[in-house]
This record gives structure tokens, sequence and C-alpha cells, in this order.
């Protein structure tokens, strides 16, 4: 079977391989990056991206945004002034490549899995990591983030140190969305499984020590996948859309990944106390990202989720088949006493990638930030060319609008200016590609006048691949 997917497989014929998505393999470094515009200068910190970049180029499959390399892509700022390093996450899988030169393992579709003499032993007939979905900065360590697995713990120059256990108290790792409480410092995280128990959930403090071990959320017979989260002062909220794992048809050369809208979609409301979980249930639907979660009153009420909804699950390009996969911006009230749950559509329009100002994660949220698409026809499957912003506090689908032109949009992420209150004060960040030319830019947009856009445009050496996830890391932290 492997034989047949690798010969079978045609990387060009992949979009998520081309164009704007299309790998780098250069690594650099720049001092003196050129600034249009003018760069604040209370901006003091490192702008961080991850995200799926193969290092050679593919075998057997590959399904964005799950399969590739973590490279990292990260910019330095201080006094006006911006320099820019890109690294590779360097995981056994990566360091076994670069020896031979090409690709060893296939995407997680073709299950192709080296053998000795090609691989050391320990790496023979394994699955090869990939953390290179997000990365975040936690008790000051910073770690590469995979779909469900142990993150790989980098160096302030991005170089990799090795794979992170948090010293063997979670040696299955965890998902690439952990949710940080700005007011205990805690990082709450949860993690799925081909195998039980399917999901369990944990809690690392301040210091970076685990305070809670992987703790089983019951109720799930079958291995599921389970993206993002959310999080409040009383609750991991986790939403349970149906999408299986199904390992025989993918031995067989089916697909593993398997949507039975019949089965609907479940929330968990797991208790940070390590109470029972209280669920609630709804019509199938699928979501990749929250914007944030809150309780409605200070230690009870309904729960408030906001999040990007889609139709369905899909992955990579559109495979065609039934209706339209739409988006939508969606606020889900859960009462977590009577098991409800009441959505309400806040905006049809098609968009991805939303971010608030994390200070305010688990707590009443006001701005919010999604990478929009404009209707332009030329764009890719997750490919964005407008900013859009909400008042997360009125609830009414209004939005602020920047359209980017020829620049094709990532995540926007919120930089505090220092000393401002949570919610206010500070600028929006994204990287962006001119699809004219393929040049890379970092943008740097006011939060309190979003729709005049870029203050500062500072370009990048390279062109940096669209997708996935970074954050604003402060040096003062």
């Amino acid at each position: 079977m492997a034989a047949d997917a690798s010969r079978s497989f045609d990387p060009t014929r992949v979009v998520h391989l081309s164009g704007r998505f299309a790998p780098v393999t250069e690594e650099v470094d720049e001092t003196g990056l050129q600034v249009l515009g003018e760069l604040p200068d209370e901006l003091d910190g490192l702008f961080l991206r991850n995200g799926p970049n193969p290092r050679f180029t593919p075998i057997g499959s590959f399904l964005y945004p799950i399969d590739g390399d973590g490279m990292l892509h990260g910019v330095w700022m201080s006094g006006g002034r911006a320099r820019y390093r890109n690294r590779f996450v360097r995981t056994p899988a990566v360091l076994a490549e670069e020896r031979v030169g090409h690709a060893l393992w296939g995407g997680i579709e073709s299950m192709i899995m080296p053998q000795v003499p090609d691989v050391e032993p320990e790496l023979a007939g394994t699955f090869r990591d990939l953390p290179d979905i997000n990365v975040v900065r936690h008790a000051g360590r910073l770690l590469a983030l995979a779909e469900s697995d142990s993150p790989f713990l980098m160096t302030p120059e991005l170089e990799t140190a090795g794979k992170e256990t948090f010293g063997g108290a979670l040696p299955a790792g965890i998902t690439a969305h952990p949710k940080i409480d700005p007011v205990t410092g805690e990082m709450m995280v949860f993690c799925y499984g081909l195998e039980p128990p399917y999901l369990t959930w944990s809690a690392i403090g301040p210091t970076g020590e685990v305070t809670r071990g992987p703790t089983v959320v019951d109720g799930l017979d079958e291995p599921m996948m389970i993206h993002d989260m959310g999080l409040t002062a009383r609750f991991l909220v986790i939403v349970l859309a149906p999408v299986f794992f199904d390992i025989a048809a993918a031995m067989s050369g089916g697909s593993m990944i398997d949507w039975r809208p019949e089965r609907g979609t479940r929330v968990a409301l797991v208790p940070r106390d390590g109470g029972p979980v209280r669920w609630a249930s709804d019509e199938a639907f699928w979501l990749w990202h929250t914007v944030n979660a809150y309780d409605t009153e200070p230690g009870g009420g309904d729960v408030v989720l906001d999040y990007v909804q889609w139709t369905r699950l899909s992955m990579g390009a559109p495979d065609g088949s039934g209706p339209p996969n739409t988006a939508g911006l969606v606020r889900a009230v859960i009462d977590p006493v009577a098991g409800t749950m009441r959505r309400t559509v806040l905006d049809e329009a098609r968009m991805e990638l939303p971010r608030t100002d994390d200070r305010l994660i688990g707590r009443r949220h006001g701005q919010l930030a999604v990478a929009g698409d404009s209707g332009n026809p030329d764009l890719l499957p997750g490919e964005f060319d407008e900013l859009r912003w909400y008042d997360g506090g009125d609830a009414s689908g209004t939005s602020v609008v920047w359209r980017a032109g020829n620049l094709s949009v990532g995540e926007p992420v919120f930089a505090p200016a220092p000393g401002t209150a949570p919610g206010s004060g500070g600028y929006w960040m994204t990287y962006a590609t001119d699809r004219t030319d393929a040049s890379s830019w970092l943008l740097v947009i006011p939060a309190d006048d979003p729709a005049s856009g870029p203050v500062a445009r500072v370009r990048i050496p390279v062109r940096v691949p669209l997708g996935l996830h970074g954050n604003w890391l402060p040096t003062q932290e």
C-alpha cells in the first residue's frame, strides 16, 4: 500500500503546496528590516508564528493543515527597529531526512513509515512528530505545538532543544491550542488519543509544573478529532463535533477521518476543580477555532462561547460533495445546569483564525479580529484578503473591515501597548504575502482605528507561507 501511495501521489497537484502556501527551505537571519511607515517605539518583543512547512518534497500524501514540518518565523521589535529569523523545528524525523536529503515519511493519510536501515531502530515504523500548528510561551518555555502530541521546546533564538513532556507528567502530550488564564497564570490543556482514554485534560501551573495530571473526560466511546477549546473561570469548554478517526479504513487505503453528522455536536463543560463533566448537545457543526469563552456571572451563570462555525469538517482542497461548507461568527450560550445550548449567528461572512486580547481569556472580551474572504475567486482554500473586527460585547455582528488589496493575510494577533488595561491600547499584527510578487510583510495595525490599515509594514526577507498560528511575546515577560 505504501509503495502504491508513493507512486500515485503528485505533490504538484496539491493546492496547499503551491502559490502563497508553498513551503520555503531557506533559513535566514537579517537585522535592520525595511519598514514602510513607522514601527511604534512602544512595541518591544517578538512576533512569532508557526506553520506546516515540509522540509523536503512530500511523499505519499499531504493533508493541510495537519501535515508538514514546523517552521518558526520571528520578528523581534525594539525602539522602532526590527530583525528577523526563521528556523525549522528539528524533530528526529527532520534530522533523519536531512541526513539523506529527501523525505522518508509520508503524510498521515499514506501510512508510509521508514524502516531500518533507512532510519535508526527507534524511529522505524513510527509516525513523524508534527509540531507545526502553534507556538506559545509559558513559564519561560517556548513550545512548538502539534495537533495532539508532545510539544517541542525551542530556545529563545528558535533552535530546537528537544521534546517536552513536562518532566514525564504529560507523556501523551497536549493539543495545539492550550489556554493560559491571565488571572491565575495556569495553562489549561487537553489531549485526544486514538486509544482509550480518548480525551484527557490537565493543568500546568504558572511556574511550569503540572498541577493536575491527565484526567479522563468520560463519555467518548471512539477516538475523535478536537482542535481547539475555550476557557472560563470555572470550565474548560471542549466542543466535540462528529469527526471520528477510522483506523481500519486508513489501513485499507480509505480516509482516516469520518464525518458523521447524524451524531450531532456535543459540548463538554469540564470543571476546573475536577467535578463531574456537564454536557450539552445540538445539531452537527464543526469548529476549528474559538474566540473566547466566559461565565455570565462571577462563579456561576451560563457559559458564553464565541467561535467560527463551519457546516462540516473540510481539510485541504474542497471535495465538491454536498452543499457549500459555509462559515460564520457564532455565539453559543450554554446552560450548565439544564444542559441546553442556543446558538446565534453574529455574521455569515466567510472567515477564520479568530483572536482577541489574550489578557481577557476566560473573561468577557471586547474587540475581536478575524481573517476574512472578500469573495475574490482567485483565492485558494484557506486564503484571506481582508481583516474584520467585531465588538464582542454587543453581539450585534457589526464589523469594521480593512481590505488588503493584493495582500493575502494571516491570523491577526493582538499586541498590547505596555501599561494598558486588558481590552484596550495596542496593535493587531499579521503576516501578509503580496499575490503579485510573493513578497511577505508584517503588518502592524492600530486597535483603536483598525479600518485605517497598517501604521507600519515590515518587509520580511523571505516569503512566509500562509497559515497558521502564533503570538506576540513581549520582552518584559
